[in-house]
């Protein structure tokens, strides 16, 4: 696999442009994630969705992202890594087309779906042909992969950013309709600057998928629907009962299967399994650290939607900066490992700040800019060797397959862990007698945010545990 992803990288003068284009499909599937934050009032008033029913808007999207980024992974392998993610593309596209034209809101909510079905088939198959990029260069993979992850972190900040943009100045539609020219602007560059990628025999292991699939699913439901109907009662817990039986017959599945969706050996790489948990637990601090934030920023410190976005921006802008020109000379000098337990301690400590210091009269300057640069310090430097981690190791006929795990793991951990922190918050909020509405509300951001911390901290004690430091010879090389 080296020599020939070396030959691939010396062979192909286009190969940074070939990435700029990947990065452009990352940072689109990453920002609907977060695009259409500050327009939810304003789809909820345009569509008539009930304040119980518009959490959906956001979670069709995730749910079947993650859900379905394993099968996206195998079909990357299997059919070939261009030919996949021009088809994610196509329906990335098109489905944002029916998104912004939704006329109620079970049109919008099949939108959101299939906008998480493309970005499924778009995200393994990208990331792979990054990897098949520049995998025989560690220099150039670590630059790289700097770029990939600045495109992702800045897709995810930015996206709020633009959704008041255009939500301010256009209307809610746009945050949807964005994806149109972008996509086949996208879909028109690819042929050229994409080779056309590797292609192995075998055959899609239906039965696993969907199992995977509905388990994820469900776990993913079940935890989202606990905030409105309870922890404890029955709906709640059969879902996530069913989706433990699920997940259990997958694993059946996949150990006696011929060719299983995703063969267990896989996890015996070294450092694969402990770089999907980093991943988990990065996610699982960083998405609830943007999303309190910008709610802070609206409806504690009462910004506008615009206000709130450009206070996003030196985050997103630490991060385009250390991820592309600092970081992989980090990894270079003090490893995988030093760098992920640094970054994943800077992001505790920065929702740590955040959920000792954001009164309800603050002021941006003092009480959001150093602690949001704080855990953007954290991100740009976990990011990079938590998912080089996440796909050592792995064969070059399952890099598909890797890349698959490494999304699934970072876009699960990321709906797993802000759905607990948003039923955490309601229910310290609602918790609150004698206290003013915004008052109450504000306590629960900061109980959000001390959790979304513990979350971020036991990652790095995680990482330290069972991450591995290669040899010196590689570090140096990376």
């Amino acid at each position: 696999m080296k020599n020939q992803a070396k030959a691939l990288s010396q062979a192909d003068p286009k190969r940074w442009l070939a990435l700029a284009l990947l990065c452009l499909a990352n940072f689109m599937v990453i920002m609907d994630t977060s695009i259409i934050g500050v327009a939810l009032p304003a789809i909820k008033e345009g569509l008539g969705y009930t304040q119980a029913s518009l959490q959906w808007v956001f979670n069709a999207y995730v749910i079947f992202f993650g859900g379905l980024l394993l099968l996206g992974g195998r079909l990357s392998d299997l059919f070939g890594q261009r030919r996949i993610f021009m088809w994610g593309l196509s329906i990335l596209t098109l489905a944002s087309l029916l998104a912004g034209l939704a006329w109620n809101e079970e049109t919008l909510n099949v939108g959101r779906a299939l906008q998480g079905f493309g970005s499924a088939l778009i995200a393994p198959s990208a990331l792979t042909i990054v990897m098949m990029l520049f995998g025989g260069n560690p220099k150039e993979l670590g630059k790289a992969l700097g770029f990939w992850g600045a495109s992702a972190a800045a897709g995810g900040s930015a996206g709020v950013f633009l959704g008041g943009v255009i939500t301010e100045w256009l209307s809610w539609q746009w945050t949807f309709l964005i994806n149109v020219p972008v996509g086949i602007i996208a879909l028109l560059l690819s042929p050229g600057l994409l080779a056309k990628g590797t292609r192995r025999k075998g055959r899609v292991d239906v039965i696993g998928s969907i199992f995977v699939t509905a388990a994820l699913v469900l776990v993913v439901y079940g935890i989202v629907t606990a905030e409105h109907n309870g922890w404890g009662a029955s709906s709640t817990l059969w879902t996530l009962i069913s989706a433990a039986v699920l997940f259990i017959l997958f694993l059946i599945v996949q150990a006696t299967k011929k060719e299983p969706l995703v063969p267990l050996k896989i996890f015996k790489a070294s450092n694969l399994a402990a770089g999907n948990i980093a991943l988990i637990m990065l996610a699982g601090g960083w998405i609830p650290l943007w999303y309190f934030l910008n709610l802070y920023m609206q409806q504690v410190l009462k910004f506008s939607a615009f206000a709130g976005g450009v206070g996003l921006l030196p985050m997103t802008i630490l991060i385009a900066v250390f991820m592309i020109f600092i970081t992989g000379k980090l990894i270079g000098k003090f490893g995988m490992k030093s760098n992920l337990v640094i970054g994943l301690i800077a992001l505790g400590g920065s929702m740590l700040l955040f959920a000792g210091n954001t009164p309800n009269d603050g002021n941006f300057i003092v009480n959001v800019l150093p602690a949001s640069l704080l855990g953007a310090l954290g991100m740009s430097l976990a990011y990079i060797p938590a998912t080089m981690s996440a796909m050592s190791g792995a064969k070059p006929d399952e890099a598909g397959l890797a890349s698959g795990l490494a999304n699934t793991s970072y876009q699960i951990g990321s709906a797993i862990s802000l759905a607990i922190m948003v039923a955490i918050a309601g229910s310290i909020t609602a918790s609150q007698t004698g206290v003013d509405s915004v008052a109450a509300l504000n306590v629960g951001f900061q109980h959000a945010f001390f959790w979304s911390g513990i979350v971020a901290f036991a990652g790095a004690i995680l990482t330290l545990l069972f991450i591995r430091s290669p040899k010196k010879d590689e570090a140096s090389n990376t």
